[in-house]
């Protein structure tokens, strides 16, 4: 009696596991320059949040780019995506070295603009990676693998932060403070590019097999009803909302730290920031292990719990105790996104796809909680004893930081772990006749 063999996905999945890397290192790269673009072309709380806007703001075109994946299929889309982040990096190194003579204003904009090009790509690349995951392998072990490959683009979250302290910005002053000037970027972003592109080039000529999502679900034995559209299954827009208010949470802590820093007088937050991603990659790695023996909810909602617990204790610390606190929620971050993916993307079967598209959508909550957070420091800041300074350089007003300004836009993280806990128990199930 023959058994018929199960397909053996490692290496593909060892594929994905790198662009996972790429990802991640992309990702907190752009994050990790809001101090140093702040001080390069003198901005605003707010203003310095628009590094994320342009980023993130890209992902509004995750359910277009998915629906782009389904007539390309995965390995095209993953080659697409692939070349376009190198192109954004191409174009942001030729256009910066473009308009170096001008005003700093220009300068910035062209970052912006060309690095909205990049964050294009890396939602091609996001759009694929998930589902891939999930896909390679039994459905059981879903959670798992997500998990798995979120560890792995940690290390690259990691590495990120040090690769702007130490490959971008490395002028410094007499005293130890960072000189940061557009002129600083153009060359190492140019060899991301050419990497990037190098990548592109060898997945052309690798062989990566096609996916089909309901017949390997038929093949594992799930009975899934499935219904005719993704719109009509609430929990994937709940999944959606889930992912947006995680971005507060994940992006808000590396975000907000620079200003908390400089209320206490102090410079280098983004170096410090490799503790925040590196206690996300030790979660992950932990993480994956742990999920193999308790339920994805119950560790979901103590990793929400804990991570609120780290976030109150640095509103009510002194000094660097308080900043140790923040790091630390990194940690508890680290397993929430694969949690909350694979919880927006249960039993879809021929809709994992789409549904991955419009759950990779939250990702703009970056770019829209961000600025919000950074306009709250602006403005309580105005007026709880913050200077407005003329900069000379761009005679634009940039206004310092008070504690409470900080202190209050940090806060708004509760509102979305309060969320995160609900859809943990209640909205995930919704439409899913789960009890």
């Amino acid at each position: 009696m023959s058994q018929k063999q199960t397909p053996n996905y490692l290496f593909p999945l060892i594929i994905v596991f790198i662009v996972c890397f790429l990802i991640g290192f992309i990702t907190t790269m752009n994050n990790s320059m809001i101090e140093l673009c702040s001080k390069a072309f003198n901005l605003t709380a707010q203003q310095g949040q628009y590094v994320n806007t342009a980023f993130y703001g890209a992902y509004i075109l995750a359910i277009p780019f998915s629906l782009l994946m389904s007539k390309i299929g995965y390995k095209g889309t993953l080659i697409l995506g692939l070349a376009i982040a190198g192109i954004g990096f191409i174009i942001n190194s030729l256009g910066i070295n473009g308009v170096l003579d001008q005003d700093v204003s220009t300068i910035y904009t062209v970052f912006l603009a060309s690095m909205c090009v990049v964050a294009m790509g890396v939602v091609m690349l996001q759009n694929v990676a998930n589902p891939y995951v999930m896909v390679l392998g039994s459905p059981e072990k879903g959670a798992f693998r997500m998990t798995l490959s979120q560890a792995l683009n940690s290390v690259a979250t990691t590495v990120a932060p040090l690769f702007i302290t130490y490959m971008i910005f490395t002028n410094k002053d007499e005293e130890g403070n960072v000189i940061a000037t557009g002129a600083d970027i153009p060359g190492p972003f140019l060899g991301l590019g050419i990497f990037t592109l190098i990548i592109c080039g060898i997945l052309v000529f690798l062989k990566l097999p096609k996916i089909d999502e309901g017949k390997q679900s038929a093949e594992a034995g799930e009975k899934i009803v499935e219904k005719n559209s993704v719109f009509k299954y609430p929990h994937v827009w709940l999944g959606a909302l889930g992912i947006f208010m995680y971005m507060g949470v994940e992006i808000g802590v590396p975000s907000m730290l620079p200003y908390k820093f400089k209320v206490m007088g102090m410079d280098g937050a983004t170096a410090f920031l490799a503790f925040y991603w590196g206690g996300m990659m030790v979660g992950r790695f932990v993480g994956a292990g742990i999920l193999t023996k308790f339920e994805p909810r119950v560790l979901l909602s103590w990793c929400i719990t804990l991570g609120a617990v780290c976030i109150a204790a640095s509103l009510v610390l002194p000094g660097m105790i308080s900043v140790w606190c923040m790091l630390a929620a990194g940690l508890f971050h680290s397993v929430m996104w694969p949690l909350v993916f694979n919880l927006g993307l249960q039993k879809l079967g021929r809709h994992t796809k789409a549904a991955s598209g419009i759950i990779n959508t939250g990702v703009i909550g970056a770019a829209i909680l961000m600025p919000i957070m950074g306009a709250v420091v602006d403005n309580i800041s105005l007026s709880t004893g913050g200077q407005t300074i003329i900069d000379p350089k761009t005679l634009k007003e940039v206004v310092t930081p008070t504690s409470t300004g900080v202190a209050i836009a940090i806060s708004l993280m509760f509102i979305y772990y309060i969320y995160l806990l609900w859809f943990c128990w209640k909205g995930s199930k919704i439409g899913l006749n789960e009890k």
